[in-house]
């Protein structure tokens, strides 16, 4: 498997609050929850977060064995938790937190977890083309919280109210039971991800995105998941990146972090 990252902050002088990594055989990326406030409640902040998470996951993928990809994630949760519950309010659900995409390659699997709003593309052979896999809740809940925004003038007192309790009522539904689930501070919250296992022998390459790429796509409307493939393909991460910034400048997008890992999974020769 041969792995090209590509990550760029969303505002100069700010830090990334993404992370992406590879070891041999798997790739981590992480999207960072940057929740007003959050500094409050953690001293380390939300980058000290993901990119701890991330440099935990990508120890333990390192490894080798074929742990599940939960179990993996739960137990750097776990651990992440344990070195800063003393000095932190955890409990607090603005407290920081990340979505999680896993990719591991094996000689015949493919094996990958989501977990929140980061996407996954695996490249198929032409015959099956390209598979589009998230973990859609996030984005389920936000829609059906704001909702109550409908007709309501922006800026105005009514829709000052209805905003409050939107986001008042996102997040009391966050690592809940009917809610959406990301990386925190429960361990627990990895047995909820969207995991799936396919054979390698079908899969030609695979892209990661977190969700400050992927509005290319939706709401921008300036890429399909095909032409983000082929551009990863053809050019790498890393034009995909200038082509979300060409956009956001264009048309005076509010910009995000945003982050791309592109593998192309290689097919295992048998031995002679």
């Amino acid at each position: 498997m041969l792995a090209a990252l590509a990550t760029s902050a969303g505002h100069p002088g700010r830090t990334n609050e993404d992370f992406v990594g590879a070891v041999p055989g798997a790739v981590v990326l992480l999207d960072g929850a940057g929740i007003p406030g959050a500094e409050s409640l953690c001293r380390h902040g939300v980058a000290w977060y993901t990119h701890r998470l991330g440099g935990s996951l990508l120890g333990r993928l390192s490894r080798g064995g074929a742990p599940s990809l939960v179990s993996v994630l739960a137990d750097a949760i776990d651990q992440l938790a344990g070195e800063h519950r003393s000095t932190c309010d955890l409990a607090d659900p603005n407290s920081p937190q990340a979505t999680v995409a896993i990719l591991r390659v094996d000689p015949e699997h493919v094996d990958y977890l989501m977990l929140a709003d980061s996407h996954l593309l695996l490249g198929r052979t032409t015959d099956e083309g390209l598979e589009v896999i998230t973990d859609a809740r996030e984005v389920t809940v936000r829609g059906e919280c704001t909702a109550r925004l409908e007709g309501l003038e922006p800026g105005s007192a009514d829709h000052e109210v209805a905003l409050h309790a939107c986001t008042e009522e996102f997040r009391s539904r966050r690592n809940q039971p009917g809610g959406y689930w990301i990386a925190k501070d429960d361990p627990q919250g990895a047995e909820e991800a969207v995991t799936g296992t396919v054979p390698r022998g079908g899969v030609t390459d695979v892209a990661l995105f977190s969700n400050g790429v992927t509005r290319l796509v939706d709401p921008y409307g300036r890429a399909t998941w095909t032409t983000l493939l082929e551009r990863c393909r053809a050019e790498g991460p890393g034009a995909v990146l200038e082509e979300l910034r060409r956009h956001e400048a264009e048309f005076s997008e509010r910009p995000d972090d945003a982050t791309v890992a592109h593998s192309t999974v290689r097919r295992v020769r048998p031995p002679i």
